[in-house]
């Protein structure tokens, strides 16, 4: 009678042994509670940065954990019941766990989706920055319906953004924009976006409603902590002050407290004006330079790499990943993983997790 059930029960079991074992579960309360007598320390709150940054590690191991053990709970709980259920051939019993069953698998599916979020930085906070590419307005006022999109999905996800530097164009959109995004697995995540960004549709900006086409390119970098050393010398920076040009109260736009530093060696050019305090913001500057160097770093390794193999296929960096079509038709399509969806209002508006994980789950195979 409850065959069907206790074979489904029986695969989340198996997976989520396959799991403990994968996410390392065992390991991660051992560090828990190596972070917890940490934080137990008279000084604790007094190490600032270091201090977050513990407290950062022990929120992401501990929502591994507690999820892990959540499900393995009910797990047990449904097999306990399947257990009465089947001796008394209760079937109110079997609607009941046949009620719970599909809630267990979709958090067994997420855990074995954060599989895919494997990488060495993934666990990261992200930097993502977005430039409008060549077309004036039109190209700009595309890479500001970017920015919304990416806003609006790290909203749906629980992440906090904040805009570290801001470009404004010149009769609408933006040139350029910089933001951070903290969350958990915000940089394995939103690595799946970094590239080009394809516009097609009837320009609002063209009297003779014609059709345009417009880019933008979107790069993402993974917040390094300090355990993670990039090597920058005071000698090689090229330091600048200017006042704010977006949005920030009359203190803002009145001090010259927005920082620009160009890294002379490769021209890398970063910027921050969110701060009012220009120390604050070299800070951020240098963070986000540090974060781009680093990148650079992991990138010529990739290609060299790929060259040793023989490997002819093109590095996804800067490359068109994706064409959202609002005319003639509309569709948005992903041209690494083909995955593609009509309803481009919704993709436009956030929506964008299964283009991620079709294509983090491409990266897998």
């Amino acid at each position: 009678m409850f065959r069907e059930e206790k074979e489904q029960l029986q695969n989340l079991k198996e997976k989520l042994v396959e799991l403990r074992r994968y996410l390392d579960v065992d390991s991660k309360q051992e560090r828990l509670l190596e972070l917890d007598a940490e934080m137990a320390q008279p000084d604790f709150w007094d190490r600032g940065e270091q201090a977050q940054e513990i407290l950062r590690e022990r929120n992401g191991l501990q929502k591994t954990v507690e999820t892990w053990q959540e499900c393995s709970r009910e797990l047990d709980d449904l097999l306990i019941l399947c257990e009465l259920g089947e001796e008394g051939e209760d079937e109110a019993t079997r609607d009941e766990i046949r009620g719970l069953l599909p809630d267990l698998e979709k958090k067994v599916g997420q855990m074995e989706f954060a599989r895919m979020l494997s990488g060495e930085y993934d666990a990261n906070n992200a930097i993502v920055s977005i430039n409008a590419g060549a077309g004036g307005t039109e190209a700009q006022d595309w890479a500001e319906m970017v920015l919304r999109m990416f806003l609006r999905f790290c909203e749906r996800r629980g992440f906090k953004t904040e805009i570290t530097d801001y470009q404004p164009g010149e009769e609408a959109g933006v040139k350029g924009v910089t933001f951070t995004v903290e969350g958990d697995y915000a940089y394995g995540w939103l690595r799946a976006e970094k590239g080009i960004h394809r516009l097609v549709r009837i320009s609002p900006y063209d009297s003779n409603a014609r059709r345009h086409t417009s880019f933008c390119s979107v790069f993402v970098f993974p917040e390094l902590t300090d355990e993670v050393e990039v090597d920058i010398q005071e000698k090689d920076l090229k330091v600048d002050t200017f006042r704010a040009s977006g949005a920030g109260g009359q203190h803002i736009n009145k001090t010259d407290s927005a920082i620009r530093i160009t890294h002379v060696p490769t021209g890398i050019v970063v910027a921050c004006q969110n701060e009012r305090s220009q120390h604050k913001n070299r800070a951020i500057a240098l963070k986000q330079l540090k974060a781009r160097l680093f990148e650079m770093e992991l990138r010529k390794k990739e290609e060299e790499a790929a060259a040793l193999a023989g490997d002819k296929k093109e590095i996804a960096w800067g490359s068109q990943i994706r064409s959202y079509v609002l005319h003639p038709y509309r569709m948005v399509k992903d041209h690494r993983t083909n995955y593609e969806v009509g309803n481009t209002d919704a993709v436009l508006d956030g929506d964008l997790d299964k283009f991620i994980e079709a294509y983090l789950l491409s990266q897998k195979a």
